[in-house]
């Protein structure tokens, strides 16, 4: 193995030395534990087949003491200790830690010390009692070293790897040292019904394993776990075999069949006194509480399921932070944030099982009515997406007072409620242009437009996302009607050589339009997007106004037609109005080590050395040394 890395270190480009040399450290551990359970083996039999399968057998308990007694708590925690899987694919990863070394110590020092005690007691006539009690001491002694050294506490880390693959993002670190002067409450309330089979208290250990990184570096973390069974009302769950039963009689069915402890379930009863969890579905979710503040953090619909550090962190940071408030406006029938439909806006801002939602991301995400309550002073922004009716005097007064005093808004307007959102854009000095924009393919129907970012929008609110477009199907173009102290920054603009302004009917399922600047088509770049910005009592007031609303609704944040980067969109826009707070980006380290450095003739000469030079060396030396036992 050291031959190979030597070749890997010649020819790879920032090779990763110290990672290798832990990986080998690992793998010197688990020899020197297999050597010292074969030698102990053969001290006990002349038989070198029975030696060998005793040892086999040893190696199978120790893989598999791990998955033993799982359910209980401190037979976990011994049963994993000797447990073998896993640890050197940790060092072969790149992280070591005195755990894992002092394991490998331990089972290496254990089996050595039977040896010697096998190897005495041969040699001086005791009772069995006696022999047994030395064997029952050294193992005692192994476990309470193994038991000991496991512990959170008194657990040291090295992570070899060079960009720190194994270890916490600096902003996670620092936000849990902020954090140590007091617990981290973490309960985990598991379902039988929803999670069950993820978070099972067989599956403890695995669990205790996503949390270690954030252990490491804040012992104070504290958790733990309630079960419970309960579900929303659905009538197909009482049908088939579940017919006539209560929901105690299945949820003791079904605990059965996974071998587990009905009684440490709670019912619906016992846990509406403890939470009320109906808000979330009653799905799996954590609820971290820190300085008598509490926070959901919850798993989610996707392969991943369970929290990254990204979710951890901002879960963390809204109990350190001002935590932005979004309120969207929904006395006009605009877009909703709870409704499921395609137009709506559930999908990007408070969609629990999606991770990229905004009520995920740190935002807390409301939804208000104009007409009957006052738009709250410490708001992040309001959202108007799509109204549909005219705003009375009153409502108009309560957005004029919110505007004045520097509040932000977000405004997507529709272009066929062209008069009716123009009352709300003239107040910010803009307007709905007369037409619609086509843009002709030969795939898709004619109004699915794409806008490109501007540079002067990339600079002013950070945009990312390379440059794939906004698909904004149906979109009208801005324009400036009037300066009314904004600073105005178009943020999305159309291709010209794609698509153009029409001021005719044309149904999106139709024909597709010629270009006919006679019936005064106008081929030009349009501003579908606009940012303003003006300085108002000590402070920078932020507003985006789009011609569109649908291309941040459900079906086009989910839809992969077109490349297209509406589903980036809702975080970017929304982490400018929330000052970079919000939403937390933990950055990815690439790796170095990914160039091999070899011309055609260097590998032909690397696969002579292995495959000729070595095992001819190898073949050599045996042959001699072979001969030269003979003639001895």
């Amino acid at each position: 193995m050291l031959v190979i890395v030597i070749g890997g270190a010649i020819s790879i480009d920032h090779f990763a030395y110290t990672q290798i040399a832990g990986a080998l450290f690992g793998i010197f551990l688990l020899l020197c534990a297999y050597s010292a359970i074969g030698l102990f083996m053969s001290a006990l039999t002349n038989y070198q087949v029975v030696a060998a399968v005793s040892t086999f057998i040893v190696f199978a308990f120790l893989s598999y003491v791990g998955a033993f007694w799982q359910e209980y708590d401190f037979l976990r925690d011994v049963t994993y200790s000797l447990s073998m899987p896993g640890r050197v694919i940790k060092m072969l990863n790149g992280l070591l830690t005195t755990r894992d070394v002092m394991y490998f110590v331990v089972i290496s020092g254990v089996f050595i010390a039977f040896t010697i005690s096998k190897l005495a007691m041969a040699r001086d006539a005791k009772g069995l009692l006696y022999q047994s009690g030395r064997y029952l001491l050294i193992m005692f002694c192994g476990l309470t070293v193994t038991y000991l050294t496991s512990r959170q506490q008194f657990i040291g880390y090295y992570d070899a790897t060079a960009n720190q693959r194994n270890t916490l993002h600096q902003y996670t670190r620092d936000l849990l040292k902020k954090m140590s002067d007091e617990p981290i409450e973490i309960t985990e309330y598991v379902n039988l019904y929803d999670g069950y089979g993820k978070a099972s208290p067989a599956l403890r250990i695995s669990e205790l394993d996503r949390w270690e990184p954030y252990l490491r570096f804040n012992p104070n973390i504290k958790l733990k776990w309630v079960y419970y069974y309960n579900r929303l009302p659905d009538p197909s769950f009482f049908t088939g075999e579940n017919k006539g039963k209560t929901m105690a009689q299945i949820a003791e069915k079904l605990v059965k069949y996974f071998k587990g402890d009905f009684s440490s379930f709670k019912s619906p009863e016992e846990m509406a006194k403890l939470i009320d969890l109906k808000g979330e579905d009653y799905r799996l979710v954590m609820q971290v509480k820190y300085k008598g503040k509490t926070n959901f953090l919850r798993v989610f619909q996707d392969q991943d399921y369970w929290p990254a550090e990204t979710e951890i962190a901002t879960t963390l940071n809204r109990f350190m932070v001002k935590v932005p408030k979004l309120l969207f406006v929904n006395d006009g029938y605009e877009r909703s944030i709870n409704k499921i439909g395609d137009t709506h806006y559930r999908q990007f801002a408070n969609s629990k099982p999606d991770r990229h939602s905004l009520v995920n991301m740190g935002f807390d995400v409301d939804s208000t009515s104009l007409t009957h309550s006052d738009i709250p002073e410490d708001l992040t922004a309001l959202v108007i997406a799509d109204r549909r009716t005219l705003p009375n005097k009153e409502t108009l007064a309560k957005l004029n007072t919110y505007l004045d005093r520097g509040g932000n808004l977000f405004l997507a307007a529709e272009p066929s409620k062209r008069d009716l959102n123009n009352k709300i854009l003239n107040m910010l000095g803009l307007n709905l242009k007369p037409g619609t924009i086509v843009q002709p393919t030969t795939n898709f129907s004619q109004d699915k437009v794409t806008a490109y970012f501007t540079p002067e929008a990339r600079r002013l609110l950070g945009f990312e996302g390379g440059d794939l477009p906004i698909l904004m199907p149906g979109v009208s173009g801005l324009i400036i009607q009037k300066n009314v102290g904004f600073k105005i920054t178009p943020l999305l603009r159309t291709d010209p050589s794609k698509s153009w302004n029409i001021n005719r009917s044309a149904a999106a399922d139709s024909a597709n339009v010629a270009f006919e600047p006679q019936n005064g088509d106008q081929r030009a770049s349009f501003s579908t997007a606009f940012c303003l910005t003006r300085t108002i009592r000590g402070k920078q007031q932020k507003i985006i106004v789009t011609a569109d609303a649908d291309f941040l609704s459900n079906s086009r944040i989910t839809q992969g037609e077109i490349p297209a980067a509406n589903s980036t969109f809702p975080a970017q826009a929304f982490k400018w109005f929330a000052g970079e707070t919000f939403p937390i980006t933990i950055p990815f380290v690439p790796s170095r080590d990914n160039a091999i450095k070899l011309s055609e003739g260097q590998i032909d000469l690397i696969k002579f050395i292995y495959l000729g030079v070595i095992p001819g060396l190898l073949l050599a030396l045996g042959s001699i040394l072979l001969i030269r036992r003979k003639r001895k």
